[in-house]
């Protein structure tokens, strides 16, 4: 999740086959690829309102600024009587918003780890500049950041309403030496309606994609080398809400619209048969 430099804007279209794939009974997002299973997922389906399930998630908490100067500071679902971790009505809602002197939001991970799949969340934006809205992989083992690699599925940054990216950053590739590599899109309804983003990531390449329309792909170069592909271990899926930091808050913050809320209806993880 960095200040993305180098853009690499596809804005092709996906050339796969996809099939619609049953979930709990509903029909599937249409955009997964043939020979696709699903193996894992949060549909965040309750009657009752209540926190994300502990034994699908887990809460990362601080105000360290996560390495991006980022303003807010992250609680374990909820603190005090603030919830900025709601499933309610069939939707997860993670809620950045003004408490006395500082911002709390949420960044959760999940518990368990994948390598290899196809990744799917269908999200709905915050609005506001200062918002900075992720779904995110990061390795399971980090030791080191960029070397062991960052996967990102879908950024927005609040100052550039709809404009919706992926990225990948490693040792080679990353933002810090004005080599990142992205592909991003312009989704005109991303912060009013629900949008699938996802990410396709095999042994031969990662490939970003929003409603099926691919403007990301980066290819394994096969040369063994950590520095150009770390991408071969397990990684963890990320949600989180920031709020201002290096990308989110380039162009300040508006207090005024927090508090600003971040829908997610499911996340899916699928890998081939």
């Amino acid at each position: 999740m960095k200040n993305n430099v180098l853009l690499i804007s596809l804005l092709l279209i996906a050339c796969c086959s996809h099939y619609p794939a049953k979930i709990n009974g509903q029909k599937g997002s249409g955009f997964v690829p043939e020979s696709y299973e699903l193996i894992w997922n949060d549909e965040f389906d309750d009657d009752k309102n209540r926190l994300p399930d502990p034994d699908l998630w887990y809460f990362e908490t601080g105000g360290r600024g996560w390495g991006n100067n980022e303003l807010q500071n992250y609680v374990a679902g909820v603190d005090g009587s603030d919830t900025c971790a709601l499933v309610s009505g069939g939707i997860l809602k993670i809620i950045a918003e003004k408490k006395g002197d500082k911002v709390i939001s949420i960044r959760m991970n999940s518990v368990k780890s994948w390598t290899y799949g196809y990744f799917e969340a269908r999200l709905k934006l915050p609005q506001g500049k200062g918002t900075w809205p992720a779904f995110w992989m990061l390795p399971q083992n980090i030791r080191s950041w960029p070397a062991d690699g960052e996967i990102d599925i879908m950024e927005e940054v609040g100052y550039r309403p709809n404009w919706v990216s992926s990225s990948i950053h490693c040792h080679t590739y990353n933002h810090v030496t004005g080599t990142g590599i992205t592909g991003e899109q312009y989704v005109e309804t991303a912060e009013s309606d629900f949008h699938v983003y996802a990410v396709e990531w095999t042994d031969d390449y990662i490939r970003g994609f929003v409603d099926g329309n691919m403007h990301l792909e980066f290819r394994n170069d096969r040369k063994g080398n950590k520095d150009t592909w770390p991408f071969n271990v397990p990684f963890y899926l990320k949600l989180n809400l920031a709020w201002g930091g290096n990308w989110g808050g380039y162009e300040g913050v508006d207090e005024s619209k927090l508090p600003a809320v971040y829908e997610i209806d499911y996340v899916r993880v699928y890998q081939r048969r």
